[in-house]
């Protein structure tokens, strides 16, 4: 059996850095999530736009909402990163069908390498899993 991979603590600078690159994604999200509960004519309008049946927006805030919720509790981070990354990978697969806009396309990528991101760079235990050499 192979002995678990050991990683350096934390510093703080690294520590901090990833707090506030996890928290625009989580800031974000939460919004998203929010407005999904919500459904000013916005947002329903956009959903069913992107083929979406209106029954469904609030479910997907739900999801939404309990990912990102999982991604900010420290021990649950990992499997939030995981569920996030399943959301936004149908969010870049609902634009792509829609033929929507690059931005459009791009965005949750971008939304996905922060969250990844500042998990990486909070999570001693990640770095240790997927080292980054130069």
């Amino acid at each position: 059996m192979q002995p678990s991979p050991q990683a350096a603590p934390v510093s703080n600078k690294m520590l901090w850095a990833g707090r506030i690159v996890s928290a625009l994604p989580v800031l974000f999200l939460l919004f998203d999530g929010g407005a999904k509960l919500v459904q000013p004519a916005p947002v329903v309008e956009a959903m069913v736009k992107l083929g979406y049946p209106a029954s469904v927006i609030f479910s997907l805030g739900v999801v939404l909402l309990a990912s990102t919720l999982l991604y900010v509790i420290p021990r649950t981070a990992v499997l939030g990163a995981i569920l996030l990354t399943g959301y936004l990978g149908g969010a870049v697969a609902t634009h792509v069908r829609a033929q929507g806009s690059w931005f459009a396309i791009l965005f949750p990528v971008f939304v996905g390498a922060l969250v990844w991101g500042g998990l990486y760079l909070r999570e001693a235990r990640l770095r240790a899993l997927v080292p980054l050499r130069s």
